[in-house]
């Protein structure tokens, strides 16, 4: 799921140059550096140093690169901001850095530079490559294969291990998969945070309608069956554009931090997808915080902060410049009842699937990528996580996972608007007062203002959504959260700001395997396309 501190989410590590599991800690995930919003800031440790903070800013690329790059920074600062600060500079830089990540020419200050022939093990994977352009066409990398044509046993693993098979309906083996992701998964660049997804969150993630079994896949030790490696797959049809593409959802690449000089990650790749082979699929959908050849779309994470003091204490964000602690909680402070407390706001339940199908399947085809989704899969999806048990004075039900709200007409009892988060804490590293911090992740939402005349561009698509959301917000406060995530896709966008959302430098980039088409809009426009509204994706 990402680099973690602004906590973005990456659901998938990479493989590097030397194809191992790559420690990435650029984010799918979460975001790490600040930004210049006033509300929200996200960034790494700051280190006690007599240079200058403009030095430190300076440092990456005066150090890895000519004296030019220095003198055209400056020009930009100069001609941008006539009383530059540091806080502009700061901004300029990020934007220059942003720029060359979304070209696929870097990674987040400078890191994972790498050309087309760095990627030993994906150059020889069917996934479009840089430098190719853009397809004339969208289509297939390479032919479906007939069951004979295929090879019928794993890889052979390095001595001393062997391949596995985990049941997740075994409370030990979903045991084992939990604690392997929560000691070893997707952590920050200086290891202050690190995933922990919970067994519920897990069986609701890696068991939709129609999983496989045998896409939930493990390496251990011979002598002692320690699971040391997993990755998983699980089914999903997306519509890319105009066409319906039979896909899995590639997801927890895990390797024990002792163990990734074995080079266990490629093998692993190369397992699931013989796995995926034999059931027919052929295309696959992944993401990462770092780049590969070659991202679909790439997204940026924003932050909302909730629980102002503990993300300061964790050093989650920090205070800005001319800000005090008192007026960031102030700024942040949420209202206690929701918008739609009164217009027919409520959880989500059984009788709503049929509804709510239709209004998701209605919204998503605004967007050019995004899940097509059953009945069926919409009762998993938005129903399967709620957790057991009565609703507490916290809102929170024993194992709740998803949280999914919709607006239902008091009259006509038309469900007009649904919106949903789900619930991703951290294990917070070396934190003697807190040890997780709980962050809630924007999932699906639809809303039937999308199909008034004229929504769009008179504004009543963007004052609903702000809306609803808003009411996520104050739900998730009421559950105790401490921040709210979003992605630059769908119509997140124009809200994002006016919620009081601050931008991480986190992205997410996605990935389509097998199959070619022209680049997404995501946090930047594509063909004409707005920002976001190229990615009807929510990878969990």
């Amino acid at each position: 799921m990402s680099s973690q501190k602004a906590k973005g989410k990456q659901v998938i590590d990479t493989v590097d140059d030397d194809n191992e599991l790559s420690a990435d800690g650029s984010g799918g995930s979460e975001p790490e550096q600040p930004t210049n919003e006033p509300d929200v800031h996200t960034s790494s440790k700051k280190k006690k140093k007599k240079k200058s903070r403009l030095a430190k800013l300076l440092n990456p690329i005066s150090g890895s690169a000519e004296d030019k790059i220095v003198e055209t920074v400056m020009k930009k600062v100069k001609a941008e901001h006539a009383n530059a600060d540091e806080d502009s500079v700061r901004a300029a830089l990020q934007q220059l850095n942003l720029k060359d990540v979304v070209a696929g020419k870097s990674g987040l200050g400078g890191k994972n530079q790498k050309d087309t022939g760095g990627h030993k093990f994906w150059a020889t994977q069917p996934v479009p490559q840089y430098g190719e352009g853009l397809p004339e066409q969208d289509g297939l990398i390479e032919p479906s294969k007939p069951p004979e044509e295929l090879k019928q046993q794993p890889d052979p693993l390095p001595k001393d291990f062997e391949w596995t098979t985990l049941d997740i309906n075994d409370p030990a083996q979903l045991k084992e998969v939990y604690e392997l992701l929560s000691a070893n998964y997707v952590e920050d660049d200086d290891a202050s945070f690190r995933f922990k997804y919970s067994a519920e969150f897990l069986k609701w993630a890696l068991q939709p309608p129609g999983y496989h079994k045998e896409w939930h896949l493990g390496v251990r030790v011979v002598t002692n069956k320690k699971l040391v490696a997993f990755i998983s797959g699980v089914p999903v049809t997306l519509r890319v554009r105009q066409n319906e593409v039979k896909a899995s959802e590639i997801n927890f690449l895990c390797v024990i931090k002792k163990l990734r000089h074995k080079r266990l990650a490629p093998v692993l790749i190369r397992e699931v997808t013989r796995q995926c082979n034999l059931k027919g699929t052929f295309q696959a959908i992944y993401t990462g915080g770092i780049f590969l050849p070659t991202p679909v779309s790439t997204c940026r994470y924003y932050h909302r902060s909730i629980n102002v003091p503990k993300l300061l204490d964790v050093k989650f964000t920090f205070v800005p410049r001319h800000s005090t602690r008192a007026r960031m909680i102030l700024q942040c402070r949420l209202p206690q009842t929701p918008h739609f407390a009164n217009s027919g706001l409520r959880e989500m339940e059984e009788r709503d699937v049929e509804q709510v199908t239709d209004l998701y399947k209605r919204y998503m085809d605004r967007f050019d990528m995004s899940p097509l989704m059953s009945a069926g899969e919409v009762r998993h999806y938005f129903l399967s996580g709620k957790g057991t048990g009565e609703v507490g004075p916290s809102r929170r039900r024993e194992g709740q996972v998803l949280w999914v709200y919709v607006v239902e007409d008091p009259e006509t009892k038309k469900i007009t608007d649904f919106f949903s988060f789900f619930s991703l804490p951290s294990s917070v590293i070396g934190n003697l007062k807190y040890s997780v911090l709980d962050a809630a992740y924007l999932y699906y939402y639809a809303t039937e203002t999308a199909f008034e005349p004229q929504a769009e561009e008179s504004g009543a698509l963007k004052r609903r959504l702000e809306d609803l959301i808003k009411d996520a917000l104050i739900i998730a406060d009421q559950a105790k959260f401490d921040v709210f995530n979003a992605l630059t896709l769908m119509d997140n966008v124009p809200s994002l700001e006016q919620l009081k959302f601050g931008a991480g430098d986190g992205l997410l980039n996605y990935y389509l395997y097998n199959w070619r088409t022209s680049p997404l809009a995501g946090m930047e426009g594509k063909g004409g396309v707005q920002p976001g509204k190229g990615v009807g994706v929510v990878m969990i």
